[in-house]
C-alpha cells in the first residue's frame, strides 16, 4: 500500500494511507509565496545511507526549508527522519526542516512525475544509483550525488551518458567530495604548489610512488552523537560496492585534486598497474551490534562463511596519472581502538621535501600535516621560508614547530571542521555552481576519470 506523510519537525507527524498523496501542513501562507522566496528546492530519494541526513545538518539561506522525501517502505528513510529529528530539535543553533515524505514501490516514479524541487540530493543504496541519476537528469534535475556514482565497470558507460545528458538538459551532476575541506589537506595542497618549499613532485615509482593516500575506517562508529545503525545491504558488496570502489572516490579525488590543481583530467592519462582485494570478516555478534538484526540475510548468504561474513570492504591500487606514481589503500576493521577513529595518511614526495600527513594515536588521532625529509638546504634556513610561505596562506597564526627534525605544522582550533561539517560545505559550493549554471570546466573530467580509476582497478582486482 501506498503511504504518504508529512513531518513537520519536531510539532507533527500526519499520515495517510491509499491515497498516493502527500500532504503538507498549512501555515496560512499560500504554497507559491513560500516557494518564491527560495531558488533552490531540495528532493530526497531512497536515503538509506546517513550522508543523505548530513547534507541536511545546517540550514542555507537558498534553500527551502521543505524537503520532498521519495523513499520505499522500511528502516532506511525512518532513520534518515530520525537524524534530521535530532538536527532540528538539537538546543545548539537548531535546524529547522520540514520533510514531506512519500513512501511506495513507484516512489521514484512519484518523484518524476511531481517534481516539487530542483535538486535531488542521493545518498543510500548504490545498486540502483546510477539508475537513479540518469533519470533525475532526463527530467531536468540538477543532483547533487554521494560517493560512489557507480560501483562498476559496466556503469561506467552509463556515468558518461549522465554528464552529456546534463550538459544537454543545462542542469549539474556533482559528487560529495567532503575530504577537499579537511584543512590539513588544503594546506598540503597549498604547500606542494610552492616551489621555494617544495620543489616539484616527483615521478616516483612503481614500489615508491610519488603520492600515496591510506585510510582507514571503522563500521561500528558514533555519528552525530548517537551509534550509528548501518543497513544490512551495507555489507552487501553488490549493493554497497567494494571498498576499492567506494572510499577509495576520496582519495582518487584527492591525488587528482593536489598532483593536478584545475587541470583538465582524462581517462586515458590513467594507467592502471596493480590492484587487490581482500574481505574483512564479520562475526554474528558483531553484525547484530551494527545492524540490530539477528541473522545474515538471505542476500549475504553467499558471502557467509564457517557462520561469519566475509566483506570485500578492503582494497590497494598502484596506478600513473599523467606518468605520475600513486598508491590508493582502503581498509575497513570492525571497530577502532579505545580513543581512537577513521585515520588517514597522505604523502606527497617533492623535490624540496615530503609533505606528510599522519592521524594515528601520537596525533591523538587529529589529522597533523608535517614538512619531513628537507632536501639541500640548512634546517634554520628552510624553517624561515616556511615561516615566511605560511604567512601568505588565507590561515593567520600558522607555525611550523621542530620535532625531532621534522616540521609540524601547529593549526588553530577555530579552522579544524569535522567530517559531518564538510557537508555543509560541499553543498555550499554546489550552491554557488548552481547559481554560476555551471561546474568549473575541470570537474567533468575529473570526475569521469575518478571513476574509470576506481572501476579500473576492481576490474583488475578481480583479475578480468
Amino acid at each position: 500500500m501506498k503511504n504518504a506523510l508529512l513531518l513537520i519537525l519536531p510539532v507533527l507527524i500526519l499520515t495517510s494511507c491509499g491515497s498516493g498523496k502527500s500532504k503538507k501542513q498549512s501555515d496560512g501562507k499560500s504554497q507559491d509565496s513560500m516557494e518564491k522566496s527560495y531558488p533552490v528546492h531540495l528532493m530526497t530519494v531512497d536515503p538509506g545511507h546517513f550522508h543523505a541526513a548530513l547534507v541536511q545538518k545546517i540550514m542555507y539561506d537558498q534553500v527551502s526549508p521543505e524537503v520532498h522525501v521519495y523513499a520505499p517502505e522500511g528502516p532506511d528513510y525512518l532513520q534518515h527522519i530520525e537524524r534530521i529529528k535530532s538536527y532540528n530539535t538539537r538546543t545548539v543553533d537548531p535546524t529547522a526542516w520540514k520533510e514531506i515524505i512519500y513512501t511506495g514501490p513507484d516512489f521514484l516514479e512519484r518523484m518524476l512525475e511531481e517534481k516539487p524541487g530542483n535538486v535531488v540530493v542521493i545518498s543510500g543504496n548504490n545498486r540502483r544509483k546510477d539508475e537513479y541519476i540518469l533519470k533525475s537528469l532526463n527530467a531536468g534535475l540538477n543532483v547533487l550525488a554521494d560517493k560512489p556514482m557507480i560501483i562498476s565497470p559496466e556503469a561506467f558507460l552509463k556515468l558518461e551518458q549522465a554528464f552529456i545528458m546534463a550538459e544537454d538538459k543545462g542542469v549539474l551532476l556533482y559528487d560529495i567530495m567532503t575530504e577537499r575541506y579537511e584543512v590539513t589537506t588544503i594546506l598540503q595542497k597549498l604547500l606542494s604548489m610552492n616551489e621555494e618549499i617544495f620543489g616539484k613532485l616527483i615521478p616516483g615509482t612503481r614500489e615508491d610512488p610519488a603520492v600515496s593516500k591510506i585510510s582507514v575506517h571503522h563500521f561500528s562508529k558514533i555519528v552525530s552523537g548517537t551509534s550509528l545503525l548501518r543497513p544490512a545491504w551495507f555489507f552487501d558488496v553488490e549493493q554497497q560496492g567494494e571498498g576499492i570502489v567506494d572510499v577509495t572516490t576520496h582519495l582518487v579525488d584527492l591525488i587528482q585534486w593536489e598532483c593536478f590543481p584545475e587541470q583538465i583530467l582524462d581517462p586515458d592519462d590513467v594507467v592502471m598497474t596493480d590492484a587487490k582485494r581482500w574481505p574483512t570478516v564479520i562475526s554474528k555478534k558483531q553484525f547484530k551490534e551494527v545492524t540490530g538484526l539477528d541473522e545474515f540475510p538471505e542476500y549475504l548468504q553467499k558471502d557467509v562463511k564457517n557462520g561469519k561474513l566475509y566483506v570485500f570492504s578492503n582494497g590497494e591500487m598502484i596506478y600513473q596519472l599523467k606518468g605520475i606514481w600513486a598508491k590508493v589503500s582502503v581498509t575497513w576493521n570492525y571497530q577502532a581502538p579505545p580513543g581512537g577513529g577513521d585515520t588517514h595518511y597522505s604523502v606527497m614526495h617533492g623535490t624540496g621535501c615530503d609533505l606528510v600527513i599522519r592521524q594515528g594515536a601520537e596525533e591523538g588521532y587529529l589529522p597533523t600535516l608535517y614538512v619531513e625529509k628537507i632536501k639541500g638546504t640548512d634546517m634554520n634556513d628552510f624553517t624561515s621560508k616556511l615561516k615566511a610561505v605560511l604567512g601568505t596562506l588565507p590561515y593567520d597564526t600558522l607555525q611550523a614547530e621542530l620535532v625531532n627534525n621534522v616540521l609540524k605544522i601547529i593549526i588553530p582550533g577555530k579552522y579544524r571542521t569535522t567530517h559531518e561539517e564538510h557537508f555543509g560545505q560541499v553543498t555550499a559550493r554546489f550552491l554557488e555552481y548552481l547559481k554560476a549554471g555551471k561546474l568549473p570546466e575541470w570537474e567533468v573530467p575529473g570526475m569521469l576519470t575518478k571513476y574509470y580509476t576506481t572501476t579500473s582497478a576492481l576490474e583488475k582486482a578481480k583479475g578480468k
